[in-house]
């Protein structure tokens, strides 16, 4: 008996902690007091274990939003946001805060939001306080003016969130990059670089006036001109750059001359010497053909006398000529 005992005494110990757990009494009692009868049934916290999902979330997510003023907003639309993947406490968060901030929030667009990924209540809380962009967000925009100097930048912008433009915006990265071009095109754009120094205003005048937080999750309520700073004479460093080019290229184009007339030195070497070697074989067939005609009797003894005296006769004046030339006349001085 005493075994029995303790074993209906366990039963029943675990079917009332099984039945608080399916049927959270406390809850619903809460949900009473909070906001009357039929507000929270108990039914709806039993269908919510049977879910999966928190009672105790929906719950104080529907007081709150009740107390403050947002009694359209029932369990039943929570527990669909809370089954789609959402975030229940955010989203209440966010309504409350709206409502009391006088900013325009549906439910189904504060759901919309927060289901794309986006963080609704921080959304609404840069709508009430605007938050600051650096542009960039680490060192400096770099520019040139028309003159060639180059202007390094730092732009600090003023945003505030767009609510409706969240689904389907473009987020910050998308202002900073459109700031940038802003930023680089308003300096391009300068006869020189003193003017951008005098007047930064005007930048932000110029980049303000393109509309840049166009689809975007933002409105840019200012832009400004954080730092600017003369850097490097790119216009002279490219001067420099192409004259250096040019210098290399004369350069190239001048070996490339000497090269030619080198080979053809060699080229004209190689024919004198080619011409040579023809005279050479020519002069060797003046034996040969002397030998053939005195063979045929085309030529005697005295022809060939002949032609050997006056070859020493010519040999004796070339002889005589080299002589003479060599001979430096001298200067006598005629003051005797």
């Amino acid at each position: 008996m005493p075994i029995v005992q303790m074993f209906l005494f366990g039963f029943i110990i675990f079917a009332t902690l099984t039945l608080f757990y399916f049927v959270p009494i406390g809850m619903w009692i809460q949900g009473i007091v909070s906001l009357g009868i039929g507000r929270i049934r108990i039914v709806d916290l039993i269908r919510m274990r049977l879910r999966k999902i928190s009672p105790r979330l929906v719950t104080d997510g529907v007081i709150n939003l009740h107390k403050a003023g947002l009694s359209s907003i029932s369990t039943d639309m929570l527990e669909t946001h809370y089954l789609a993947g959402g975030n229940v406490q955010n989203i209440v968060s966010a309504l409350i805060a709206a409502d009391k901030a006088n900013i325009p929030l549906p439910f189904e667009t504060a759901t919309a939001i927060d289901l794309a990924g986006r963080d609704v209540n921080e959304a609404v809380q840069t709508s009430v306080y605007p938050k600051v962009i650096n542009a960039p967000k680490d060192g400096y925009l770099a520019a040139v003016a028309k003159d060639g100097i180059e202007l390094k930048a730092r732009a600090r912008v003023t945003v505030r969130t767009n609510i409706p433009g969240l689904v389907g915006g473009a987020t910050d990265d998308t202002i900073i990059a459109r700031v940038g071009e802003g930023i680089v095109s308003a300096i391009g754009s300068a006869s020189n670089y003193s003017e951008v120094l005098e007047n930064p205003d005007n930048i932000s005048r110029a980049v303000l006036d393109k509309g840049l937080d166009a689809g975007t999750a933002f409105e840019i309520l200012s832009i400004d001109i954080a730092d600017l700073d003369v850097g490097k004479n790119i216009g002279a460093s490219l001067q420099a750059d192409q004259a250096e080019a040019d210098l290399r290229v004369a350069q190239a184009k001048a070996e490339t001359r000497r090269a030619m007339a080198v080979a053809e030195e060699q080229e004209m070497t190689a024919r004198t010497q080619e011409m040579k070697a023809k005279v050479v074989e020519a002069e060797s067939e003046v034996p040969k053909a002397m030998a053939h005609a005195f063979n045929e009797g085309n030529m005697g003894i005295m022809d060939y006398y002949k032609m050997e005296n006056i070859k020493s006769d010519t040999m004796m004046r070339d002889s005589i000529a080299d002589t003479s030339s060599d001979i430096v006349p001298e200067n006598g001085d005629d003051n005797s």
